[in-house]
């Protein structure tokens, strides 16, 4: 099939160059000066200091924050071990600190860091107690494990082949030590599967997991310093994840079933159900001391229930708003849990005997969250949160997603507060493709699948508006995708859209970055069948004359995960038949945002835009 626009693939071609320059401009004139008057709002909101993750050490605490324009990680009593404005000085160049790792002594610290929000970085492994950095890794490794006389790690091939001659994009487990680096696992794997290693709580086991894309998993279980043990004890036809090991017993959190997730303990060959599937999936789970603490997931917000070892549940706890919690690190006594919401930017809750809050930051002001169903085309409710202010003005901004089996659970936007401020209501559509209510509902969201999650959002959109409501729609990566094929398919049900970092030409996508590793989620476009339905929905094929609402599409020029050809194809298929479309291509950005202000002003963009489309 020809391609009109294959040269925007070459994002060094003057002409591409030229294009993101001028529509830059041209989106600069429409949105301009609401933007920098909302700007300081939109900042006020974005820069509130918040926790991403935390390590529990012997010595204390570590967390990495968010503090207004820089991103620290640093010792819970404030001392400041890695502050993104000092690499920023030392690069000269906009940093996006990206994770970290410690050892549980506390005397070695790993953190990841890139130049422009590109996937792609650097990884420094560093001395807790001078200072000093002890090694450099470039390009970046992840899931780094610390032994006492080494660690392993990650290597993600982008660009090359693996040691053993596998094409990119595809992944690698080694070990590294004094004598050097050797590659421990992977040998022959292709490109979709992916690998996490972590060891048990008594530091004696590891816990080896090898996915393939988001639908399978095998757990492989041996000595942490034998990887030549390593032996595969589970396999599974779905997701699947260990949780710990308990006097030899591994427990495993599993979607075999229904695929709403139970707790398993393996020994010796024997499997025993320990928490039976429930009505609502199990989303995650953790062992303090002889109790498992696990996140249920209950239309789309998390409560916590504690059971013991042989299953049976002791305890329940729930929250005043809906939201999102996570465990972000434990120990043998303790877990330290996160909590998000649409107007609590985080807490964290320490959970020993009971629950204790330990820190919070929420926005002062009257905020409601009401819950309601739509329902799709082939009767499946759909289910979805509406926040309000004091006032409603009838314009709603929705938010879809529906894939790669993420849950859309409640979460702080910046952006958004100014919003629903001035009369707006913000909406979160729980679409079929994520894992709101179970595998079931990821599968059939998911490849041949795929026009289920359309029909969702449209299903959502459509009943706004019969409420009288004008309505945005807006979805990045692969939400990115949904709102565009919902825009070519059903313009109707939208008086603007907001397409991000999108995946839009579906015949294509397996060709660009790593790409291909997506396959298993949205099919294979050299196969005759599956490239069938990708052509039905790629929004890049189903441009047609019709009558548009305003649409911006943004990307980031070092989006290094989706490529920016995505959109900036797109966007020449809707200037041909003269569709209202604007373009912003963050020059400063990757997949994974850039530093605060750059993105607290990608934001306010998208704010100002929302405004002004809906006059």
């Amino acid at each position: 099939m020809e391609d009109p626009y294959l040269w925007m693939e070459n994002l060094q071609d003057e002409r591409v160059l030229k294009l993101i320059e001028e529509e830059n401009r041209r989106f600069r004139k429409f949105v301009g000066e609401l933007s920098d008057k909302l700007f300081p709002e939109v900042w006020e909101y974005f820069s509130i200091p918040t926790v991403g993750s935390a390590r529990i050490t012997k010595r204390e605490v570590i967390v990495s924050t968010r503090e207004k324009d820089r991103q620290v990680i640093r010792w819970l009593n404030g001392e400041v071990i890695v502050d993104s404005k000092e690499l920023e000085r030392e690069s000269e160049d906009e940093v996006l600190l990206q994770g970290f790792t410690t050892d549980r002594e506390g005397k070695r610290l790993a953190y990841s860091f890139s130049i422009g929000g590109a996937d792609e970085g650097t990884t420094r492994i560093i001395d807790l107690e001078t200072g000093e950095v002890i090694e450099e890794i470039t390009p970046s490794v992840w899931n780094i494990v610390f032994l006492e006389d080494g660690y392993y790690f990650a290597r993600f091939y982008r660009k090359e082949k693996t040691p053993d001659g596998i094409n990119p994009p595809a992944e690698r487990l080694f070990w590294k030590d004094e004598e050097g680096e050797k590659m421990i696992f992977g040998e022959g794997l292709g490109s979709g599967y992916f690998m996490e290693l972590s060891k048990s709580s008594d530091e004696k086991y590891a816990m080896l997991t090898v996915t393939y894309g988001w639908n399978k998993a095998e757990i492989y279980f041996g000595p942490i310093d034998k990887p030549e043990e390593w032996k595969k004890v589970y396999s599974a036809e779905v997701p699947a994840e260990p949780i710990d090991v308990v006097n030899g017993k591994l427990f495993i959190l599993t979607k075999e079933g229904k695929g709403l997730g139970k707790i398993i303990a393996l020994k010796d060959g024997q499997v025993e159900e320990v928490v039976p599937e429930g009505q609502f999936p199990l989303e995650w789970a953790v062992i303090i001391r002889d109790k498992i603490v696990a996140g249920r997931l209950v239309h789309a917000s998390h409560r916590i229930e504690v059971y013991t070892l042989n299953g049976k549940k002791v305890r329940e706890f729930t929250f005043d708003f809906p939201g999102s919690v996570y465990p972000l690190d434990k120990d043998n006594e303790r877990v330290i849990l996160r909590y998000e919401s649409f107007t609590v930017p985080y807490r964290i809750y320490e959970l020993k005997d009971g629950l204790r809050l330990i820190d919070e930051k929420k926005i002062e002001g009257n905020f409601k969250v009401e819950e309601d169903f739509a329902i799709s085309k082939d009767g499946t409710r759909i289910h979805y949160f509406i926040v309000k202010g004091e006032k409603d003005e009838k314009k709603a901004w929705v938010f879809g997603y529906g894939g790669f089996n993420i849950s859309l659970t409640p979460r702080f936007f910046p952006q958004v507060i100014p919003f629903i401020k001035r009369g707006g209501v913000f909406v979160m559509a729980n679409l079929r493709g994520g894992s709101e209510y179970g595998e079931e509902w990821h599968r059939s969201g998911m490849r041949e699948n795929k026009q289920n999650v359309f029909d969702d959002f449209i299903a959502v959109l459509g009943k706004l508006k019969e409420e009288g409501y004008k309505v945005v729609a807006w979805g990045r990566s692969n939400g990115g995708l949904l709102v565009a094929a919902t825009l070519v398919q059903r313009p109707d049900v939208m008086d603007a859209a907001l397409i991000g970092y999108p995946v839009i030409d579906m015949l294509r996508f397996h060709k660009l970055y790593i790409g291909s590793v997506w396959i298993p989620e949205y099919g294979n476009p050299d196969d005759p069948k599956d490239r069938e339905f990708l052509l039905k929905y790629s929004p890049y094929h189903n441009v047609k004359p019709q009558r548009y609402p305003p649409i911006l599409i943004y990307t980031g020029l070092y989006d290094d995960r989706v490529h920016p050809a995505h959109a900036l194809k797109f966007f020449m298929k809707l200037k041909e038949v003269n569709a209202p479309v604007y373009l912003r291509v963050e020059t400063k950005s990757g997949h994974m945002g850039a530093s605060p202000e750059t993105r607290a002003r990608e934001l306010t963009d998208l704010l100002a835009f929302v405004m002004r489309a809906l006059q």
